[in-house]
């Protein structure tokens, strides 16, 4: 069967996980682990992304991420193939680090948020990289200790998991320990990370009883919740999909939305292609790339290619180009009058 698409939603909870491929290791030592860090918190800062949870294990990571405006394909994107690259570089070797495809799963918040920052937080006591949660306490590869305050830094939304537990840091920080403590007996949680309905479930048990009741139920693997929130958010994304695939079928392409950028802008639509610092053309390639990924659903990949940009200037020009869509009430296929 062929891979589902992800599924892509702003302000949306993520548990990702990437292994390497064939189960190598992706950190060899401590340097290789600080440069990823580095490059996690580079990337998070630059795309307004939010971190709860975190851990680095020799063959794996894992992270807790509340999305911005920037896909989090974009995110994990640049974090595996910089990471790939400089890991490559270090170490003399060639070839994919990574298993081609990360775990990408989206999550009801209100049930999963402080269960997947625990079980998150405790993959370095289940690996047997530290013995006892006092050593945890004080791990700097695991957003844990980060939480107990021992290490600090700009990208983990320490605050966020603290005051789920009390208004006061002190008493917030040891309620929080404890309820960490508390999950050490349940071991690998596979309705944390295994598949579709039966993880949201809680099991197969659960889900047979509900079967037996004819309780209709939905399940999909890339979503973490209950049939009604897994249906809420197919719908939301085959709402996209309906929208990009009507465009589609009308005739919109590429070429069509440079037109409209070119109509809206005032300018000939060779110049929405051409490169420079001129303000109009930013802004019309600004609107094209915003159309081109948002709407038509282009790769940032391949606008990066036409355009000569680099993945991250593409991610940028999203932005823009859905500021001034919405500044100027612009649609790709009706109404707005621009305003330079």
């Amino acid at each position: 069967m062929p891979r589902k698409s992800r599924i892509n939603t702003p302000g949306a909870l993520y548990h990702l996980i990437a292994r390497g491929i064939g189960k190598r290791k992706i950190f060899d030592d401590d340097l290789d682990r600080n440069l990823f860090l580095e490059r996690l918190g580079t990337i998070l800062v630059e795309t307004q992304t939010l971190c709860y949870a975190w851990a680095l294990i020799p063959n794996h990571f894992h992270l807790l991420i509340r999305t911005g405006k920037v896909p989090v394909s974009t995110v994990m994107r640049r974090l595996l193939t910089g990471h790939a690259v400089t890991y490559n570089r270090r170490h003399r070797r060639w070839g994919h680090l990574f298993q081609d495809r990360y775990k990408s799963i989206l999550c009801d918040e209100d049930p999963y948020f402080l269960e997947l920052v625990r079980y998150i937080h405790l993959n370095p006591l289940r690996a047997g990289i530290v013995k006892e949660i006092s050593q945890l306490d004080a791990y700097p590869f695991c957003g844990h200790s980060f939480v107990m305050g021992k290490f600090s830094n700009e990208w983990q939304d320490v605050k966020a998991v603290l005051q789920t537990f009390g208004s006061r840091a002190i008493s917030a920080r040891r309620c929080y320990r404890d309820f960490v403590a508390q999950g050490i007996e349940q071991g690998k949680r596979s309705d944390l990370i295994g598949g579709g309905l039966i993880r949201s479930m809680g099991g197969w048990s659960e889900v047979k009883k509900l079967q037996k009741d004819k309780v209709p139920m939905k399940g999909d693997e890339r979503i973490l919740g209950d049939s009604d929130f897994v249906n809420r958010i197919l719908f939301e994304a085959e709402e996209t999909f309906e929208k990009r695939h009507h465009l589609k079928y009308s005739g919109m392409d590429l070429e069509m939305v440079a037109q409209r950028v070119a109509h809206i802008v005032g300018l000939e639509v060779e110049d929405v292609w051409s490169a420079g610092k001129y303000r109009k053309i930013v802004q019309a390639r600004s609107l094209l790339c915003y159309w081109a990924v948002r709407e038509l659903g282009e790769s940032m990949t391949s606008m990066s290619r036409r355009l000569g940009l680099s993945i991250t200037a593409v991610s940028q020009s999203v932005l823009r180009g859905e500021l001034l869509a919405k500044q100027n009430n612009l649609l790709l296929v009706e109404g707005g009058k621009f305003k330079c």
